[in-house]
């Protein structure tokens, strides 16, 4: 799958960034050279990259190594629900030991919708998992949501030692 004449059609709104008029940016990649074209890579790149891009096999290769779109939407989802706080300060709670309800909301200081809605956004993602005990559902973070939590405290790490 060669990236050449690719068109991209952006929405450009006079009005509000919200409404969309039905007018149409056309962005045609037509000032590619004719080398770019025949082997799909730009002429000037550094050597380390040429021979890279070369050992997987160039733009085609590259295209087939990655990431699936399937693959980018399901870590997509991941990273929208860890950039929200009360996602996070949830699975570092579950990350200390299993809670119920109760604790989670009185910890948060928010309505039980809005746990409930987290909860339920977190459960989907496989991040915890809810286990009916009488009355109560005691909420556990799963070995996902562990691995996702390092995500959040390595990145901590990270900025410490920058």
């Amino acid at each position: 799958m060669l990236l050449n004449n690719l068109q991209m059609q952006v929405p450009i709104s006079t009005e509000s960034p919200i409404r969309y008029q039905e007018e149409y940016y056309t962005m045609n990649h037509s000032s590619c050279s004719n080398q770019e074209r025949k082997t799909g890579l730009p002429q000037n790149i550094p050597p380390e990259v040429q021979a890279c891009m070369s050992e997987n096999g160039g733009m085609e290769g590259l295209a087939e190594l990655v990431m699936s779109p399937e693959d980018i939407a399901k870590n997509s989802e991941l990273f929208k629900a860890l950039a929200d706080p009360f996602r996070i300060k949830i699975l570092s709670l579950l990350s200390i030991q299993p809670l119920c309800v109760c604790v989670i909301r009185e910890f948060l200081q928010i309505s039980d919708t809005r746990l409930s809605y987290h909860l339920k956004k977190l459960s989907s993602l496989n991040l915890i998992s809810g286990n009916p005990q009488g009355n109560w559902i005691i909420y556990t973070i799963t070995d996902r949501g562990n691995l996702a939590l390092s995500l959040c405290i390595d990145h901590l790490t990270l900025d410490e030692t920058d």
